[in-house]
């Protein structure tokens, strides 16, 4: 028999998103599959639109927005599955979409997670920029993809249709096997959203599984369906998690050294926020590094028993991604040098 799979939907007001999407996943072919909403507390009729049109899908309901870490962790409580499917409402599906993933996964006991390719929904031939085609940090900790550097997105050209493990995969399609997912404590909740996932990896890789990209199976995300990349408040969550996942997952001495460094690049994009006349962005970056080390005893608590040399994990790159990018002008991920 195939292992059980539960592609998990977390929702917050968004019926407009499960109108468009949820006819295409309701169509996913695969043998042993649940498919789940998990309402964060919308106050709009998304919870009823579920109920009146697709009986067949589970509804769980919680009773507070608890964000996206948070929330998964709830939800996902109730959940019994071989396979977890955090996959998010602004993303569309063909049929075949789970079945490649699993199959590469029940490969090797040592992946613990794993992402399709994931496309840009509004234009099909490039990639998405939350994911492409799996992720990767560098030296300092700042996260790309593979198909996406910075701004600058790439086309699909089967350019990258080898599986290969990763650093991290996307939440945007996050396949992760249960045990894993209870092994390592899920999503850190005080993460809200974004990064989370990457968190989530680092710590399966510090317990010594492989993260790991499928090409065989692409989806279609919209991307932004929760907060514009514009948003002060996105810019706020992705200095402070950065900073955290640094200080959660390094040897205590190289993440002493990384956050310093890491600190000083988050200065010159103060300035440079500040320059532009983007004086709410340049707030944001001030509070993230205030919140940062107000907390820091509370996220030093949650460094686990292993750490792993930066250095020794699949997928980190040993250069600076700031500096290629802007500085040397390098565009593309195949013209990086691992």
């Amino acid at each position: 028999m195939e292992p059980s799979v539960a592609v998990v939907i977390l929702n917050w007001n968004g019926q407009k998103l499960l109108e468009q999407f949820l006819p295409g996943i309701v169509r996913s072919r695969y043998p042993n599959l649940q498919l789940i909403i998990g309402d964060n507390a919308s106050t709009d009729t998304s919870v009823a639109f579920v109920r009146n049109n697709y009986p067949e899908i589970r509804l769980i309901i919680i009773d507070h927005n608890y964000g996206y870490a948070e929330g998964y962790r709830k939800i996902l409580e109730q959940v019994n599955a071989d396979y977890y499917v955090l996959l998010n409402s602004d993303v569309e599906v063909p049929e075949n979409w789970i079945q490649p993933v699993i199959e590469q996964m029940e490969g090797d006991p040592l992946i613990a997670a794993a992402q399709p390719k994931i496309k840009w929904q509004k234009g099909r031939e490039s990639f998405e920029y939350a994911g492409a085609a799996g992720g990767y940090l560098d030296l300092h900790g700042y996260p790309f993809c593979r198909g996406r550097l910075f701004e600058t997105v790439e086309s699909d050209h089967g350019q990258y249709d080898t599986p290969s493990e990763i650093f991290w995969a996307s939440g945007a399609a996050l396949f992760i096997k249960s045990k894993a997912w209870k092994e390592s404590g899920g999503l850190d909740p005080d993460f809200f959203a974004h990064m989370e996932e990457i968190d989530l990896c680092w710590r399966l890789k510090n317990l010594g599984y492989k993260i790991v990209y499928c090409p065989y199976a692409e989806v279609y995300h919209v991307g932004g369906g929760t907060l514009s990349a514009t948003n002060p408040y996105k810019n706020y969550l992705n200095f402070r998690n950065n900073l955290v996942i640094l200080q959660k997952n390094l040897p205590l001495g190289d993440a002493i050294f990384r956050i310093f460094i890491r600190m000083c690049i988050d200065f010159i994009a103060w300035l440079h926020f500040l320059l532009q006349g983007k004086t709410d962005f340049a707030f944001s970056v001030n509070k993230a590094h205030y919140h940062f080390l107000r907390d820091l005893k509370k996220n030093g608590a949650k460094r686990t028993r292993k750490q792993i040399a930066f250095q020794k994990h699949t997928g980190q790159y040993p250069s600076s991604i700031v500096y290629d990018y802007f500085i040397r002008k390098i565009r593309y991920f195949s013209q990086l040098k691992f």
